[in-house]
């Protein structure tokens, strides 16, 4: 039974699992977006997000702790530098996971995990395309009448 055991372990020894969401957090932050199963992102999330947290307060401190769980020095500089200033305003939820379907060889849930203030198209208000107008197209029972009308006054000058 796994009672209170909150860690998805992912089928890994704990060095393995900590090695794979360092990795996989470095390509998030580098990349601002990648493809992996929904386990690994639920995952990921939890790993990222304290991270993004701590990108918020620039000191010496939060860029040792971040760099302690990434372990590179460029992804730190992006995070602190580029992402900090976006996500500067934003309360909580840095991550998005938007769900792709089933993958060919083994079915296994293929999902997108993204960093929420990087998606153009996802963006409120900003990347809307301007709506169209459509009008109700007219009845044939209402254009015929005026066909006739105009014929009428044709047919009565003819004469």
């Amino acid at each position: 039974m796994r009672h209170a055991s909150k860690i998805n372990t992912l089928g890994r020894t704990a060095s393995h699992r900590k090695a794979l969401m360092a990795n996989m957090a470095s390509s998030l932050i580098k990349h601002k977006r990648i493809k992996t199963t929904l386990a690994k992102a639920k995952a990921l999330r939890s790993y990222v997000e304290p991270m993004l947290t701590q990108a918020k307060t620039d000191t010496t401190a939060a860029r040792r702790l971040v760099f302690a769980k990434v372990q590179d020095k460029e992804v730190v500089k992006i995070l602190f530098d580029e992402i900090a200033q976006k996500i500067a305003d934003r309360p909580g939820g840095y991550t998005r996971i938007l769900k792709l379907g089933q993958r060919v060889g083994d079915a296994a849930e293929i999902c997108f995990i993204e960093l929420v203030d990087y998606n153009d198209l996802m963006k409120k208000g900003e990347g809307k395309a301007t709506k169209t107008r459509r009008r109700r197209k007219k009845k044939a029972t209402d254009a015929a009448p005026e066909n006739t009308a105009s014929e009428a006054t044709e047919n009565s000058t003819e004469e």
